[in-house]
């Protein structure tokens, strides 16, 4: 198959945002038929694998050419969720001020159509890929293609569920299913698409069974790259959804599998600004160079109070919530990543000159400056697998097991356990600490059933900002999009209505 017939076909998956029957459907070329372009495959595999590649770009450059600064792919998800938290403070209001706020929910919002649209798109994209290869091929590029594909499928349908509706009562209580997305499914496979609202139940069960496939296509293949989903990555995606659906068992297997190449940096490597993908802790993530960078539209822009974008320019600083910061043991060498004293405490990248709001109490110092905008990104760590399997064991009630494992992380963070038993809430604490900014904090709310209050006494957010949000209120979840209902005749607005 020629390289320009792949380029054709993804220009065509990205040409909408809709995940109708007819945005699913579009011909693969305008000549070709799948059929032909199947036997084309079986002479060059390489190239559905370009294909695949070219998913993982989309992950970071999708939308950017909206006008928004706010829409950088993953990324921006993950930043908008958490700014939702408690975890992250606001010293202006800015870009992301409205998810900070949590009033970016509405369907008629850029906020809701650009997550829509960016998870349809990578679940479209994995779909031509498994309708243009067979499950039953020999060839280890085409069955690493399917895995790929089916883990980038998971991927986007486990945000989707967590982001449009409430999935803890359904797997931790039993209550009764609750409407989810829809969910699309290859032109080769034998399910039916769900074109309006399919359950969490099917759902979740979806997600479980082509990660699990997944797993087995990646065994034996090695990637070129970190930017790749590979058989360590699709165990830790695995991980996260058990610890979701509270699969205990499961959940400690995965993330043991996950992890047992990776090792858990040094503290003296947890001051290097968090940008480079070849730290020997990241399992998966997206290595920028100056073609891939994004500039002010960027995490980096947002996120590092060191970089001469919104946060360190003084647009909207970004600062730890004081609570959890005065949770943080002075021995710990995480404390340093937040400021105290800018006479003591000085970050160990160098800022960008005209950068100064890194100076101010409590700013972010994790996230450092290249000097270039060419910050890597990262995806998953080897840190949250330990933390994974710690919160699964404390969850079984093994709480002496779960400090073993925790112990493997905070050793390594200069702040050694004195007890030999930790609880749940003791392993959520540190996730909050230990993965500050990277997109957990608003996932691990909803999965455990809390809510926030930022109006303490002292509270170091914006003062519009000091709001309560309790679990499982509506502000949690987006409404689906206009544009969804307004393509796709299997949704309509009815479907948005408490």
């Amino acid at each position: 198959m020629k390289t320009n017939k792949l380029i054709f076909f993804l220009l065509v998956a990205l040409a909408g945002v809709s995940c109708s029957d007819e945005f699913f459907n579009v011909p693969v070329t305008s000549t070709a038929t799948a059929e032909a372009v199947k036997e084309e495959l079986e002479d060059d595999p390489a190239s559905i694998l370009s294909l695949v590649n070219a998913a993982y770009t989309t992950m970071v450059q999708l939308g950017l050419y909206s006008g928004s600064h706010d829409v950088f792919g993953y990324m921006s998800i993950l930043h908008a969720t958490d700014m939702m938290s408690g975890d992250i403070a606001m010293y202006r209001l800015d870009w992301f001020a409205n998810d900070y706020l949590h009033l970016n929910r509405n369907w008629t919002q850029s906020r809701t159509n650009m997550i829509w649209g960016y998870f349809y798109t990578i679940i479209t994209i994995a779909n031509k890929v498994l309708s243009l290869t067979s499950a039953s091929s020999e060839s280890p590029d085409i069955r690493a293609a399917r895995g790929q594909a089916l883990a980038l499928r998971a991927f986007s349908y486990l945000y989707l569920v967590q982001l449009y509706q409430h999935v803890y009562p359904v797997v931790a209580t039993g209550g009764k299913d609750q409407p989810g997305v829809p969910l699309y499914y290859a032109s080769n496979e034998e399910k039916k698409s769900i074109t309006g609202r399919a359950s969490v139940k099917t759902i979740l069960a979806q997600i479980e069974e082509d990660l699990t496939t997944a797993i087995k296509n990646l065994k034996d293949w090695q990637r070129t790259s970190k930017n790749q989903i590979d058989y360590n990555v699709a165990n830790g995606l695995l991980a996260r959804y058990c610890l979701l659906t509270q699969k205990w068992d499961e959940a400690i297997a995965a993330a043991k599998e996950a992890r047992k190449t990776y090792s858990i940096m040094p503290a003296a490597e947890i001051h290097t600004g968090f940008m480079d993908i070849d730290n020997a802790e990241w399992m998966w993530g997206f290595d920028h160079n100056a073609k891939t960078s994004t500039l002010y539209g960027s995490f980096f822009s947002h996120i590092s109070n060191l970089t001469a974008g919104y946060a360190g320019l003084g647009y909207a600083p970004r600062l730890i919530d004081r609570e959890l910061y005065n949770r943080i043991l002075g021995t710990d060498e995480r404390k340093k990543w937040f400021q105290s004293d800018p006479a003591k405490v000085l970050p160990k990248t160098t800022p960008a000159a005209d950068a100064t709001f890194w100076k101010l109490p409590y700013a972010n110092l994790k996230f450092g400056y290249d000097g270039a905008f060419t910050q890597d990104y990262v995806y998953m760590r080897a840190a949250e697998m330990v933390l994974i399997e710690a919160e699964a064991l404390a969850s079984k009630n093994n709480l002496t097991g779960a400090a073993t494992v925790l112990n493997e992380l905070l050793s390594k963070r200069g702040t050694n356990l004195t007890k030999t038993s930790v609880y749940v809430k003791d392993i959520w604490e540190q996730r909050r600490i230990e993965l500050w900014g990277e997109g957990f904090a608003m996932f691990d709310l909803k999965r455990q059933n809390k809510g926030i209050d930022r109006n303490y006494p002292e509270s170091n957010h914006y003062s519009s900002a000091k709001i309560p949000v309790p679990a499982q209120d509506k502000r949690w979840i987006y409404q689906i999009p206009r544009s969804e209902i307004l393509e796709n005749p299997s949704i309509t607005e009815a479907d948005n209505n408490e």
